[in-house]
């Protein structure tokens, strides 16, 4: 199966997404007053940028590496530019690489977020309710 553009434009649009999200972020932290777990939440948004235009330039490179070692029109593969097995490896690396960080970064960030939203509405709750 072969994305095509697909991969890239959906990067890019991922790309675009977060500074929409962390402008979004920096309202709300000037709109709740100094709460340190927000101010936590949004410093760990500002981290998210690089991750994600790192999985951009890589989409980039796995559809150029794609595009360049697909078949002609006659499906004999294209014989002026194949990578190597060792470059194969290294963008899957890189990729897995970038893709895992991104990851545990969202993940970080989306668990500050849920503490600094949740925070006085749980420990009212348990203290209505005898914890």
């Amino acid at each position: 199966m072969r994305l095509g553009l697909l991969l890239p434009i959906l990067a890019l649009v991922t790309l675009a997404s977060v500074p929409v999200a962390t402008h979004a972020g920096e309202w709300l932290e000037q709109h709740v007053g100094s709460d340190p777990l927000v101010r936590k939440h949004a410093e760990l948004g500002d981290g998210l940028l690089p991750w994600a235009l790192g999985l951009f330039v890589i989409s980039i490179i796995v559809w150029w590496t794609a595009r360049r070692s697909s078949p002609d029109k006659e499906g004999v593969p294209s014989a002026s530019w194949s990578p190597s097995v060792l470059v194969r490896g290294v963008v899957v690396t890189l990729s897995l690489a970038v893709a895992v960080g991104a990851v545990v970064d969202v993940y970080r960030i989306g668990d500050s977020g849920a503490k600094a939203a949740w925070k006085d509405n749980y420990s009212k709750t348990a203290t209505q309710n005898g914890g």
